[in-house]
């Protein structure tokens, strides 16, 4: 039979201990650098005129190296205002006509720039987003629209793409 030192066995159990410690240990969960994001909800906002001109839409997002967003300074080529990434959220508005959902092309786009979220980049990052946008085409009979939405990373990584339920507007 094999003996071991009491030196021996205490390192073997502290090495043990030591272990199932930093296993136990939470650690900050890690995503992909690709943004994930997930439709949470649209609520039409009450402007006291009995018409829908504006909702507020929620999403959650997830980001592998926390580099969502841009600062007010960000103005580089890539980010410039005729840039298609000035915006780092693209909102995409549809209306329901005659059955069929149709893209609307809008004079103004509806995207906006998501301000910079996380000064610990790269860290993994999570949570909810509400923006307010509009759902009303005043230009339109039609009263039934849908929105759909991605984000874009510093990197240029595209979230996947989500759309909300239909919208009933008041015109």
């Amino acid at each position: 039979m094999k003996k071991f030192s009491i030196g021996f066995i205490v390192a073997v159990f502290v090495a043990t201990v030591f272990a199932l410690v930093m296993t136990g240990c939470q650690r900050e969960p890690k995503y992909s650098e690709i943004p994930h994001i997930e439709f949470v909800s649209i609520e039409k906002i009450d402007n006291g005129t009995g018409h829908d001109s504006q909702a507020e839409l929620t999403i959650y997002f997830q980001d592998g190296d926390g580099d969502i967003g841009l600062n007010e300074t960000d103005r580089e080529p890539v980010f410039a205002v005729d840039s298609p990434y000035y915006y780092n959220f693209f909102i995409y508005l549809y209306e329901k006509q005659q059955g069929e959902w149709v893209q609307l092309d809008l004079p103004t786009p509806l995207h906006a720039r998501i301000p910079h979220l996380s000064d610990d980049v790269p860290e993994s990052i999570e949570g909810k987003l509400s923006i307010v946008t509009f759902i009303n085409n005043p230009n339109s009979t039609y009263d039934t629209v849908r929105l759909s939405c991605y984000l874009v990373d510093r990197a240029l990584h595209h979230s996947d793409t989500i759309t909300t339920p239909e919208i009933i507007v008041k015109k």
